[in-house]
C-alpha cells in the first residue's frame, strides 16, 4: 500500500465491531445455554481464530456476515477436540481459552503462528497451575503451543504482577469450573469487558476498584450455568482510533464516528487525545449491554506534547502506536513510560515503532519502558510493519501528513482487526 500526504477528511463513519467484545460473545455464548445472537461481530482474523476453536470443540457456529449465531451447549458441554486447536495470531483466543480448557474433563492443545507462538504464556500457566490445572508449554519455553489435561480446580485469590485482561479473564473463566470464589487482584484496572459481559449472561460476579492505591479486584463463584444472549457489538475504539488521530492531524478535517464503545477502561486515548490539544466532543452518549457507546466528533486541531504514564497506560496499550504518531507531529516532547507491556505484543513495539518514527525522519529516543518523541515534520519511506496490524494502520495515518509517498509493507496485515481499514477512508476523501 503506498499512500501520499492529503488534506479535509470529512464525513461520517463507522468502525467494525470491538474485538474483545467479539471474542468473548463467541467464548461465553458457547459455554451458555441456547443460542447467542450476535450483531455487529468483528471479522478479523482473529476473532475467526475463536470461531475456529469452538468448532473444533463441537460448538455449532451459523456466521452470515457479521451477524453470528451461537448454539450453545453449557459449562459442560464442550467436546474433545479431534486436532491441535488453531488460535492463529490471536494471543486472547489462546489465553482466554486456557481458562476454559482447564476445566474441561479432556485433552486438548492449542498452537498458532510463529509470533504467537514467541508471546509470554507463563503469565497464564503459573496462575492456572495454583488452581490445580494441568496445563504446559509443549516445548518448554514458555510459550505455546500449550497442552492442557483435565483437572480438578479449586478457587484462589491471584496477585497478578500485570494489569491483564487476558490473564485476569482467563482466570475468572477457570473460576467457573472450580470449587469455590476465585478472585483476580490487578495493581491497576484492566479494560472489563470479561466483568460486565459474564454478568449479562448471567454469572456471579463482583469488582472492585481501590481508588487510593489503583489496585482493582474481580471475584467470580463457581456458576451452574450461563445462559445465551442477544448481543449487538459496539464498534472497537481502538479501530477509531485512527481515524480520531487522523481527523486531529490532517489539515482542515471534521469526521463523525458513530457508535463507539467508550468503556472507561478502553477510553484512554481519548483523555490523551484532549490534554494534547485536540478537539473531541462525545454525542449521543448512552448505555448498551452494559457497555457506554457514544459518537465521537473529532476536528483538525494543534496538538501539543504530554506525558503519559502510571493508571492510564492499561485503558490505551493498543493505541499506543498511533499516539506515537499524533506525539510525532505536535509541538514539543511526549513522553510515554510504564508500557514495558509494548515489548510482548505482536512485535516488540517500542522497537518497531521508534524503528519507524525514525526512518521518518523524527527524533524517537526508545526507553525500557516506553519513548520520548519530539515532534515535528515528517518524511515518506517505507515502514517495515513486521506484520503487525497496529504498527500498518498507524504508520498510515502518519503517511497522511509526511512529506512525499510512504509505502506500508505487508499492509495486509490489517485484516486481523479491521480488514475495511483502507476502504473506509473512501467515505472521507
Amino acid at each position: 500500500m503506498e499512500l501520499c500526504s492529503i488534506t479535509g477528511l470529512k464525513g461520517k463513519i463507522t468502525v467494525p465491531g470491538d474485538k474483545s467484545i467479539s471474542h468473548r460473545c463467541v467464548m461465553f455464548g458457547s459455554i451458555a445455554q441456547g443460542i447467542t445472537e450476535i450483531h455487529n461481530f468483528l471479522e478479523g482474523a482473529d476473532c475467526l481464530a475463536t470461531i475456529r476453536c469452538f468448532g473444533t470443540l463441537g460448538i455449532e457456529i451459523e456466521k452470515n456476515g457479521s451477524t453470528v449465531l451461537v448454539h450453545g451447549k453449557g459449562l459442560h458441554g464442550l467436546s474433545a477436540p479431534s486436532e491441535i486447536l488453531d488460535a492463529g495470531n490471536s494471543g486472547t483466543t489462546t489465553r482466554l481459552i486456557s481458562g476454559i480448557l482447564a476445566g474441561q474433563p479432556f485433552d486438548s492443545k492449542i498452537s498458532g503462528d510463529r509470533s504467537l507462538n514467541s508471546r509470554p504464556m507463563n503469565r497464564i500457566i503459573e496462575p492456572l497451575t495454583q488452581m490445580g490445572a494441568n496445563i504446559s508449554s509443549i516445548l518448554r519455553n514458555g510459550c505455546a503451543p500449550l497442552y492442557i489435561a483435565p483437572g480438578s480446580l479449586h478457587g484462589i485469590h491471584y496477585d497478578s504482577p500485570v494489569a491483564s485482561a487476558q490473564v485476569k479473564s482467563c482466570l475468572l473463566l477457570a473460576g467457573l469450573y472450580a470449587d469455590q470464589e476465585t478472585s483476580v487482584t490487578e495493581p491497576s484496572l484492566s479494560r472489563n469487558h470479561t466483568e460486565l459481559m459474564l454478568k449479562e449472561f448471567g454469572a456471579d460476579i463482583r469488582s472492585t476498584h481501590d481508588l487510593d492505591n489503583s489496585k482493582a479486584t474481580a471475584s467470580i463463584s463457581p456458576c451452574k450455568e450461563l445462559y445465551g444472549q442477544k448481543i449487538t457489538v459496539p464498534g472497537d475504539i481502538s479501530s477509531a482510533a485512527y481515524f480520531i488521530a487522523a481527523g486531529l492531524i490532517v489539515p482542515d478535517s471534521e469526521i463523525m464516528i458513530e457508535n463507539v464503545g467508550i468503556n472507561p477502561t478502553r477510553a484512554g486515548i481519548l483523555k490523551v487525545c484532549e490534554d494534547m490539544g485536540g478537539d473531541i466532543t462525545l454525542l449521543n452518549e448512552r448505555v448498551q449491554g452494559g457497555e457506554k457507546i457514544a459518537d465521537i466528533l473529532v476536528r483538525t486541531s494543534r496538538l501539543h506534547g504530554v506525558t503519559i504514564q502510571g493508571d492510564i497506560i492499561p485503558t490505551l496499550i493498543d493505541e499506543i502506536p498511533v499516539i506515537a504518531v499524533m506525539a510525532a507531529v505536535a509541538e514539543g516532547t511526549t513522553v510515554i513510560k510504564d508500557a514495558a507491556e509494548l515489548k510482548v505484543k505482536e512485535t516488540d513495539r517500542i522497537e518497531t515503532i521508534c524503528d519507524n518514527l525514525k526512518s521518518m525522519g523524527c527524533n524517537v529516543t526508545p526507553t525500557p519502558d516506553g519513548m520520548i518523541i519530539s515532534g515535528g515534520k515528517l518524511r515518506g519511506t517505507s515502514i517495515h510493519t513486521l506484520l503487525d496490524h497496529r504498527i500498518a494502520m498507524a504508520f498510515s495515518i502518519a503517511a497522511l501528513v509526511a512529506e512525499g509517498n510512504t509505502k506500508i509493507l505487508d499492509s495486509k496485515c490489517v485484516d486481523v482487526s479491521y480488514p475495511e481499514f483502507y476502504d473506509t477512508f473512501e467515505d472521507l476523501l
